[in-house]
């Protein structure tokens, strides 16, 4: 069976993690700490904080811009649920909207629509690491009619005295938008690093920081450590300093950290991340691209957006065949996996599950989401992909659809 997905696994990294080891340090220490800072020169934003995932990044961010209770939060439809759990955490109301037909992110003219004074922050999703159109969201979160309904509530929100930018970057660590790359391209992004994404630490994530003046990047970073380490005033690291060992605990804080083992291996995914894993990625792309290119029923996905000089991190191949139905979509996915080829989709719009339907969401009022994922079949991509697990990949899924079709 060709999996869908593994991590790349090598000697390389497996030293690493010896060093980390034998180094005594195996929670938040010096190799959190130096990822992070590689992480700040790598994305050009301003400051970087490493976490156990890119879930309590987004909760941490929400939470840190005082949404709750009576607060909204716009969303595409189209996204993993945490997107949206992490709104429903704070006790806030998540507000889907639609998305494009054609690269699958957030429609811009649809987050205006759905704008209220009650909305707090508009989280994008880089769907499968295609960085979405900041250069209009951060627009419309500054056009004046959009700046008379934002209501701030605390001092956080009447500072930046507009609607936030969360960016859910959690596929597109190393995706470009007009020569930018992601995590400097709104206030704030979030990466994963879990073992399927492009550059992985096992389990793990991290906050991009790139707040506007009179914001201080740095002084916030010093402030999330604390609140995503129990609202501990130093961290382990700190206290094994000589004389250091006294700390307080300021708020009730979170158990968030990155340990230094999964750091290890993130640091040496990182030094080679442009010269072995894009490149790698890209190149079963582009073999994916030039096969179903050739027929009449595969509508690719978006790699590249000239218009927006825009360059995806290659994360998923999301595959749509035109003009059928979900359940001639399900029936050719289970035609490849008979071929011993995996294959998965990505992702049932959140209004589809179960406790977003009981909260009153309906996936009919999000038509462009229902008809992407209905047709939608990704495929593996992952850097130890042979070029003939490739090309099986590749004729699994003709003549499956073939079959099914014919």
């Amino acid at each position: 069976m060709i999996p869908f997905a593994l991590p790349h696994i090598d000697q390389k990294v497996i030293d690493e993690v010896t060093a980390a080891l034998k180094s005594g340090w195996l929670s938040t220490g010096p190799r959190t700490k130096l990822f992070e800072e590689r992480l700040t020169e790598y994305t050009g934003c301003k400051k970087t904080l490493c976490l156990n995932s890119a879930t309590a990044g987004l909760e941490l961010m929400l939470r840190w811009f005082g949404v709750g209770e009576g607060d909204e939060v716009v969303l595409p439809a189209y996204t993993y649920t945490a997107t949206a759990n992490v709104v429903i955490h704070c006790g806030a109301k998540p507000v889907f909207v639609d998305v494009n037909a054609s690269d699958f992110n957030i429609n811009v003219a649809e987050i205006k629509k759905a704008i209220t004074s009650r909305t707090k922050v508009i989280m994008p999703v880089d769907l499968g690491g295609l960085p979405c159109d900041y250069d209009a969201i951060n627009a419309l979160v500054k056009q004046d009619e959009v700046l008379s309904k934002f209501d701030p509530r605390g001092t956080i929100q009447e500072q930046l005295g507009r609607i936030l930018v969360l960016s859910d970057s959690a596929h597109s660590f190393g995706g470009k938008y007009k020569g930018k790359r992601t995590g400097s391209l709104t206030d704030l992004s979030v990466f994963s690093f879990h073992a399927v994404k492009n550059l992985s630490t096992g389990e793990g994530g991290a906050v991009a920081l790139n707040l506007p003046a009179p914001f201080d990047n740095d002084a916030i970073y010093k402030y999330l450590c604390v609140k995503s380490l129990h609202g501990q005033s130093k961290d382990a690291f700190s206290k094994v300093q000589k004389g250091e060992w006294r700390y307080d605990i300021v708020e009730a804080g979170y158990k968030w950290n990155m340990p230094d083992i999964a750091a290890a291996i993130g640091l040496v995914e990182l030094e080679r991340y442009d010269s072995l894993h894009l490149p790698k990625r890209k190149h079963i792309i582009d073999r994916y691209n030039r096969s179903f290119s050739a027929t009449k029923w595969a509508e690719l996905p978006v790699a590249v957006d000239e218009k927006n000089k825009t360059e995806s991190s290659y994360h998923l191949y999301t595959l749509r065949i035109k003009n059928i139905t979900e359940k001639q979509r399900d029936d050719i996915m289970k035609e490849v996996f008979k071929k011993d080829v995996a294959v998965n989709v990505h992702f049932m719009p959140v209004p589809m599950m179960s406790f977003y339907k009981g909260l009153g969401y309906d996936i009919k009022n999000y038509p462009v989401a229902y008809d992407n994922y209905s047709r939608e079949i990704s495929l593996p991509i992952f850097y130890d992909l042979t070029d003939e697990q490739t090309d099986t990949v590749i004729n699994a899924v003709i003549s499956s659809v073939n079959s099914v079709l014919n």
